[in-house]
């Protein structure tokens, strides 16, 4: 029973546990007090897919050898972030940062042989076999962001904002109380769901050319994202991002939509619609006060673009 445990577990978990100097219990990994606290479990379900929750804060960074670094090569990476309850480890619910969302990675995106265990994580990280989920679907049938995704011959990065459907299915992830029987099934499943309902977001998205990416660019485009997601009352100029991002208004724009797949100022309104339910429902300031509070002038304004986005008028919203 233990070793077959032991084949279900991902390596680098193993590794990890070592260089604590603690045991697994089952699949989980608790932290020493000395080393920080917190957990994480890992699930290898089968060649094609496998995953590890973490939900920890360490003293320091860890350096660990991955030794699944050939396999991964052929792997994509969902990397959910943002989706643990109020009561996990991080509490970052208030930053702008911490919107619910998930990264999907083509493995040429990391390549490195070293995988750094950060000080402050909690994530669901899901790999799959690109071969497995190109072999799934029609190939005449996929939009070019799909293609381009499943084929895994170039670096490229999309991020995806988590709605309720999806973070319902993580929630379960995360609580459900499942017999060890059926842990593995119910889990592979589940994750599985996640990743097909992400699949058909991203064949949404209407990108014809699909540009290369590397990581300085990417680290840039995060910190114009950053710097939009810091000042919600002030609308985004293109000149002035392009300035400090040190790209051309185009390339800017380009990458940016790729990525996040919308606009700049589309996904800043989005953002500044999300912080004011917030505003208004975890706050409870008033309907001008939020309004004024992130840039608007106009209440009636306001109210149009909140219910364009919620569905009801914030004075309503407030006192749902």
């Amino acid at each position: 029973m233990i070793k077959k445990i032991q084949h279900t577990i991902p390596d680098i978990l193993i590794r990890l546990s070592y260089l604590l100097g603690t045991e697994l219990k089952g699949r989980k990994l608790v932290i020493p007090e000395q080393f920080g606290r917190g957990h994480c479990t890992g699930f290898v379900f089968n060649e094609q897919i496998r995953m590890i929750i973490s939900d920890y804060e360490l003293n320091e960074d860890i350096p660990v050898k991955n030794s699944d670094v050939l396999s991964a090569r052929r792997m994509i990476v969902f990397k959910f972030r943002n989706i643990f309850p109020e009561t996990r480890i991080l509490e970052s619910s208030k930053q702008p940062e911490s919107i619910p969302s998930v990264l999907i990675a083509t493995s040429h995106i990391n390549t490195e042989e070293v995988i750094s265990i950060h000080t402050n994580t909690s994530t669901i990280n899901i790999e799959v076999d690109a071969e497995y989920l190109n072999g799934l679907f029609d190939l005449s049938e996929k939009s070019p962001v799909l293609e381009s995704l499943l084929q895994n011959t170039q670096p490229l990065l999309f991020e995806q904002i988590i709605y309720p459907s999806l973070q319902k299915i993580v929630n379960e992830i995360l609580t459900e109380s499942v017999n060890e029987t059926f842990q593995l099934f119910f889990l592979r499943v589940k994750a599985e769901e996640l990743i097909c309902r992400l699949l058909m977001e991203l064949e949404k998205r209407d990108e014809k050319h699909l540009y290369a990416l590397n990581s300085q660019d990417i680290q840039t485009i995060y910190q114009v994202k950053e710097h939009i997601l810091a000042y919600p009352g002030s609308p985004p100029k293109i000149k002035d991002l392009a300035t400090l991002a040190h790209m051309s208004p185009t390339k800017l724009k380009r990458l940016f939509k790729q990525i996040f797949g919308d606009s700049i100022f589309s996904y800043y309104q989005k953002f500044r619609m999300q912080e004011a339910a917030r505003l208004l429902k975890e706050e409870k300031l008033s309907v001008s006060e939020v309004g004024y509070q992130l840039g608007f002038t106009n209440l009636s304004h306001f109210s149009r673009v909140f219910k364009e986005h919620l569905g009801m008028k914030p004075k309503q919203y407030s006192r749902t």
